[in-house]
């Protein structure tokens, strides 16, 4: 057959852009493993308590009580409650000289020039203290209600009645 003949039209079904565009050489994302099987997704839903990280379960918890609290005494809202790790080490003189007091629960920053008080739950400390989720609820409950106490000047019966009989 002769080549020469009138040039071929275009697929009019064709995009103009993939005939004009070359392909890309680099390797392509797997879409498929070696087994034919697709690519993996998570274990659980992201709505599924499964998912949730120790850090979220434990800010639950924080949560939790000092709504329960809210209820209460309404002045809470304008404090903030943080919840962190562990306490920054307090050395005496130096690194080497550690204080023989107990590791804090939790603790309270009274409020300053345009800063709301706060009120802080160390998360580590308490985790290590408690076995189950019901106790590490009840020891968090209890640590808010004694740093609200403090904040406030109160005895922390006055601030829960229940504080203590769990």
């Amino acid at each position: 057959m002769d080549s020469s003949g009138p040039p071929r039209s275009p697929d009019p079904h064709a995009p103009e852009s993939q005939a004009a565009e070359p392909r890309p050489t680099g390797p392509r994302p797997r879409r498929r493993d070696r087994h034919g099987r697709g690519m993996r997704g998570p274990v659980a839903p992201p709505q599924v308590p499964l998912s949730a990280s120790r850090a979220e379960a434990f800010g639950d918890l924080v949560q939790d009580s000092v709504e329960r609290l809210e209820r209460r005494w309404p002045q809470l809202a304008e404090v903030d409650f943080l919840v962190l790790d562990v306490p920054r080490a307090a050395a005496a003189d130096g690194p080497e000289e550690w204080s023989d007091e107990p590791v804090p629960l939790g603790g309270v920053v009274p409020s300053e020039e345009g800063r709301p008080a706060c009120v802080v739950v160390y998360r580590r400390p308490v985790e290590i203290r408690t076995k189950s989720r019901d106790e590490r609820a009840l020891l968090v409950h209890e640590v808010v209600v004694e740093q609200v106490a403090e904040l406030l000047g109160l005895a922390p019966e006055s601030v829960d009645p229940r504080y203590g009989q769990d």
